[in-house]
């Protein structure tokens, strides 16, 4: 089994990207649907058990995973690939002011925070990273690119 990580700053496309990969058939998981535990200083981390697990299940061609923890460097060497989702400063701004589907970075110091990780954390996922694609682009294209980055065969099940 092949497997993926997709990961990447608030406002990339994760959750998106994962959810037009399972609509295709593929397994994936966005981490933040449970896979996760809240710690101490308001952030969040993967629940190391649980994606253990996850990872060691051979049930599928390919297993995408979405998600960005801090934690999640301790499983780098049990992905095939990494993948670093990214677009510039004013698309994922403006993403998050409107997006629906995750409250994060709608308060200030959550949007402070933000900023501050796009500037500290960006730069070391990029390095850990076998590719970065850019989300500016349409969707079905993230996903074609993807797909081809990754060499990920059509999904065993439709």
């Amino acid at each position: 089994m092949q497997r993926v990580l997709i990961t990447g700053m608030s406002g990339t496309g994760k959750s998106s990207l994962i959810a037009s990969l399972a609509a295709l058939g593929y397994k994936a998981v966005d981490t933040d649907d449970g896979w996760c535990e809240p710690r101490p200083d308001g952030r969040q981390q993967w629940r190391e058990d649980a994606i253990g697990s996850l990872l060691a299940t051979e049930d599928a061609d390919v297993l995408f995973v979405a998600g960005c923890e801090e934690n999640q460097v301790k499983f780098y060497s049990q992905f095939d690939h990494i993948v670093l989702l990214s677009a510039p400063a004013d698309v994922l701004t403006g993403r998050l002011a409107t997006r629906t589907n995750n409250p994060f970075g709608k308060s200030a110091d959550e949007f402070r925070r933000f900023l501050a990780d796009l500037q500290e954390v960006e730069p070391r996922l990029r390095t850990s990273a076998d590719c970065e694609i850019d989300t500016s682009s349409p969707l079905p294209e993230v996903v074609e690119v993807l797909l081809h980055a990754v060499g990920a065969p059509p999904p065993a099940s439709r």
